[in-house]
């Protein structure tokens, strides 16, 4: 009669993982794909780079798929200070903010140890403090977010996709120790903002381009 080691039957029965699919046609994605975002799920769907193409086009799929898109800009002329941050009443260093088309408000969340928490956010605090900034102008509801981060100086304000913002809350709540996250959770915070910084762009660059 044979027999196997414990090791050997894991390496036998142990399937590797799944890969990711287009959840529009089922065609397997790269780590790095594209996302929609779901607006009557309000979720995020992954998707191969045929269908997020095809959602980018004004009316596919009844507006309900929006695509994601790959934009990063900064605007280093507009500062936010000390008081401006303390009106819009987030708990903690980071929050990003975009408008929900469906609901047809503004959301703020910031990431916490239990995932994505909501801040409630007055529209008459939003506009006296990020109104009127050009980042603002350009956001594009659902698929967008203004990301900011306060730090002992300052506090910096990107456009990004909304895709990385949850992607951040992601990693923090799988990284977060204690009351102030931890060293492993503020080295991931430091390197994910250190990579939005590379990736924005200046709005004047942008603009000419």
């Amino acid at each position: 009669m044979s027999t196997t080691t414990p090791g050997l039957r894991r390496f036998l029965t142990e399937r590797p993982p799944r890969p990711e699919r287009c959840e529009l046609c089922a065609a397997v994605v790269p780590e790095d794909h594209r996302h929609l975002v779901d607006t009557e799920q309000r979720s995020l769907a992954c998707a191969c780079t045929a269908c997020a193409v095809l959602m980018e086009q004004p009316g596919a799929a009844a507006g309900r798929f929006r695509a994601v898109p790959a934009r990063y800009l900064g605007d280093p002329g507009h500062r936010l200070d000390e008081r401006a941050w303390e009106a819009l009443g987030i708990p903690v260093g980071v929050a990003f903010f975009f408008r929900n088309a469906a609901l047809d408000r503004l959301v703020a969340l910031y990431p916490s140890p239990a995932g994505a928490t909501e801040s409630e956010l007055d529209p008459d605090t939003w506009t006296a403090v990020l109104g009127g900034s050009r980042l603002a102008d350009l956001l594009e509801p659902d698929v967008e977010a203004l990301l900011l981060r306060r730090t002992d100086d300052r506090v910096d304000c990107h456009l990004v996709p909304i895709d990385i913002c949850y992607r951040l809350v992601g990693r923090m709540r799988l990284l977060w120790q204690g009351f102030d996250g931890g060293r492993e959770a503020r080295a991931a915070l430091e390197e994910f903002f250190t990579d939005v910084a590379r990736r924005a762009r200046p709005l004047e660059e942008a603009a000419r381009s």
